[in-house]
């Protein structure tokens, strides 16, 4: 599933652009998106292993449908540390910013 980390390589070059309100929302957005593929991975996996429980050897089917399952949601994975990643850097920046203004107000004042 290469579609997360297209969606995620989409956001970041798009991130240089925005103004700080519109970066919250966009990792919302990015969240909600890989929150829906990741669901739809696990709803292929329940389905899987039901489907697993007609066949005569069950724990093997069982086994392969929690590979597939790791190896879909690996991505997705990945795609939501970078993400984090992103937030992480974004909120330091603005809790920079926040400090520099302090900084300046103080150094106005006396």
């Amino acid at each position: 599933m290469k579609k997360p980390m297209a969606l995620l390589l989409c956001w970041a070059a798009c991130a240089g652009a925005q103004t700080p309100d519109d970066v919250p929302a966009k990792i919302d957005q990015a969240r909600a998106e890989l929150a829906s593929q990741k669901q739809i991975i696990l709803d292929a996996f329940e389905e899987r292993t039901r489907e697993c429980w007609q066949k005569f050897m069950v724990n093997n089917c069982i086994i392969a449908a929690r590979r597939i399952r790791r190896a879909d949601i690996e991505p997705i994975r990945q795609a939501e540390l970078a993400l984090n990643a992103q937030e992480r850097q974004w909120r330091t920046e603005q809790r920079d910013e926040r400090l520099k203004n302090k900084q300046v107000e103080g150094a106005e004042k006396p």
